[in-house]
């Protein structure tokens, strides 16, 4: 992997440039995981609401390491510390994506001798949105996805064959269980022939509803384990043939129950797909 770290002003901007094949865990990377302290690095905008949201979501859910919060100014010194794990966002684009889309990922990373921030080594990242959108538009799920991270390493340090560029594609085999629970949908996620009710049931023939995006915060807010929501990572309408991540998520137990992503083209949008809903359709 070659990433790149941009010094701008007095803050550093983690940009990471992936090539075909990402930093994957060792067995070891695992067990040295377990044993550190873990630091959660907040933005340097005070009233960042991500600040607020990791901390909360932090409280709720973290239990696998200690952990302190760190202030960005201190991350690149403590980041050589054998002993920590870091939890922060990067920017991220891909070596080979000519529209040089770039993305807010959100990594879990251990600490150690390195050149630069780029080189810490992953033990997992997840797609958290399009680089530069609102924080209002992906903030509330924080705690969704830090309890799906914390249960991932447990999973991957319990059965480390499972350690694989496409690890998250393993979760596909839970798909069969979105049957038994409600699936909330956002109509501007959806690719127009299923952006209707009627489109959507004509296709999808469990249980579902169209919803806004503060029903969705309110059923992860109440953990309900009935029901399952979309968190769509794309280009948000910018016209570029990019990547759009595509993950249904348990809004009570954090379970991913599906994960692809496809390239914008001109057949397929910025978008959950028709070809996305007939999967889960045909596994039930």
């Amino acid at each position: 992997m070659r990433r790149i770290a941009l010094l701008v002003l007095i803050t550093i901007s983690l940009t990471r440039v992936y090539a075909q094949r990402e930093y994957l865990p060792t067995e070891e990377d695992l067990e040295v995981f377990h044993t550190t302290k873990t630091y959660i690095v907040l933005q340097d905008n005070p009233i960042s609401e991500y600040n607020f949201e990791i901390t909360d979501a932090m409280k709720k859910y973290w239990d696998i390491t200690e952990y302190e919060f760190l202030d960005y100014k201190d991350f690149y010194k403590k980041s050589m510390d054998p002993n920590a794990s870091f939890l922060y966002t990067a920017t991220v684009s891909f070596e080979k994506d000519k529209s040089n889309t770039r993305y807010t990922f959100l990594c879990l990373s251990l600490g150690g001798d390195h050149s630069s921030l780029d080189d810490l080594r992953d033990v997992v990242n997840i797609p958290l949105c399009y680089y530069g959108v609102d924080e209002d538009s992906y903030t509330y799920k924080l705690g969704t996805l830090v309890n799906f991270m914390q249960k991932h390493v447990r999973m991957i340090t319990e059965h480390p064959e499972m350690i694989s560029q496409n690890v998250f594609k393993e979760y596909n085999d839970n798909m069969s269980e979105i049957s038994d629970k409600t699936l909330y949908v956002i109509e501007d996620e959806m690719e127009n022939v299923i952006g209707s009710e009627a489109r959507f049931r004509s296709v999808y023939p469990h249980t579902f509803r169209f919803v806004t995006r503060e029903e969705v915060k309110e059923a992860i807010m109440n953990k309900d384990k009935d029901v399952v929501f979309l968190h769509k990572v794309g280009p948000e309408g910018k016209k570029l043939r990019a990547r759009v991540y595509k993950i249904l998520i348990g809004a009570g137990d954090s379970n991913f129950y599906y994960f692809d992503y496809h390239k914008v083209n001109d057949k397929k949008p910025d978008a959950f797909l028709e070809s996305d809903l007939k999967k889960l359709s045909r596994t039930n």
